[in-house]
């Protein structure tokens, strides 16, 4: 029994060891974090396996900096050496009848599902085919009168040079973004775009960072060029996001939010000031209109007039409203974006605005707190 136990002891003790060996490092690593050193658990280690490196905040600041350094070289460079292969591939994917497929593996994979995306949404049709799925029959999703967008930094991606064959069966037309100009994929493109790097910014030089961030400038490049050559417009891209506030502020219009018919304020150009401002009390948007029998618009009177009518110790009971109205006033179409009408109110430092129709004639009213019930603002 003795013995039974006494072996008992003995696992306990094993066991506990490495607990207590990572509490002391733990200690040891917050000890050693105070003083500027990264140590303990979070200790990174080299290159070399036999051996631990402590990093610094200096040295993890130096490595930040030299990676941003190396991506901002690199796209340098893409600028500068634009040339028309950029305006062919713009020229064949603007004449594409029908999507653009964009096509990538790993990490060029994720950029050109970014890429398509991007294109999609700023007046390009394009939606993303996995490489590996398109050769078990996703290539079916890609028909005659498409263009293949293919994004691969050695330009020899076995999962897309498989699919060459059917792409050029089907006479699709085919552009690459390699950082290989002499690969199979490259020479096999009717178009290919030199995305090249001289160096990965990660140390081993394995991860793609600098070619990836290449690949994805050169990406935003075709779809903002794109964009500009197809007259692409802010009421476009609003119907691309329909959802959100983004789709919101550039779809909703001032006729959408304003206030028409019985909730406009209307005053008569002979109406004492007492009588307007129970009806601006009564409609409380801080403000009526002045019209006639006939519907003309003649002014508004806000709150700003009335405080200069009790400055001037005006009778509010015998004035007619016309004597001290704002003649001269800001008024927006009712088809008019209700962000524009935001604008013109934060500009102009005031809380309402008429709303005109077609024709001129008083339409409604909108306020600051209407755009803001709508989330305009």
């Amino acid at each position: 029994m003795q013995e039974r136990m006494d072996e008992s002891c003995r696992r306990h003790d094993q066991q506990s060891l490495p607990q207590r060996s990572l509490r002391s490092q733990r200690g040891a690593g917050a000890a050693a974090t105070s003083a500027g050193v990264l140590s303990g658990p979070f200790r990174l280690h080299c290159q070399r396996p036999s051996s631990l490196c402590p990093m610094t905040a200096d040295s993890l600041l130096k490595t930040a900096r030299d990676t941003i350094l190396l991506e901002r070289d690199a796209l340098t460079r893409l600028h500068d050496r634009l040339d028309t292969s950029f305006v062919r591939a713009c020229e064949l994917l603007l004449g594409c009848q029908g999507r653009v497929v964009v096509m990538g593996m790993g990490k060029s994979g994720h950029i050109a599902n970014k890429l398509a995306a991007t294109l999609a949404s700023t007046g390009t049709p394009a939606y993303f085919v996995h490489p590996a799925e398109a050769s078990h029959g996703d290539i079916g999703m890609v028909t005659r009168g498409d263009v293949v967008l293919a994004l691969s930094n050695s330009g020899n991606t076995s999962e897309l040079l498989s699919l060459l064959p059917i792409l050029k069966r089907k006479g699709v037309a085919l552009v690459s973004i390699t950082g290989n100009p002499e690969s199979e994929l490259a020479t096999a493109s009717d178009v290919s775009l030199d995305a090249g790097v001289v160096k990965e910014a990660c140390p081993l030089g394995l991860a793609p960072t600098t070619s990836t961030t290449v690949a994805l400038a050169l990406g935003d490049a075709l779809a903002m060029a794109l964009l500009e050559a197809r007259g692409f417009t802010s009421e476009d891209f609003a119907f691309s996001h329909p959802g959100g506030n983004l789709g919101r502020r550039l779809l909703l219009k001032v006729a959408d939010v304003m206030h028409a018919g019985a909730d406009i304020p209307k005053v008569a150009p002979d109406t004492p000031i007492i009588q307007a401002l129970l009806e601006i009390s009564g409609k409380k948007l801080g403000m009526t209109t002045v019209v006639d029998a006939a519907g003309t618009l003649y002014g508004v009177f806000t709150d700003g007039d009335l405080r200069r009518v009790l400055d001037r110790h005006i009778d509010i009971y015998q004035t007619a409203i016309a004597e001290v109205m704002t003649a001269t006033f800001k008024a927006i179409p009712r088809g008019a974006l209700a962000s524009e009408a935001a604008r013109i109110m934060q500009e102009r430092a005031v809380y309402s605005l008429v709303v005109l129709a077609e024709d001129g004639a008083l339409a409604g009213v909108v306020t600051m707190h209407d755009l803001l019930r709508a989330n305009v603002v």
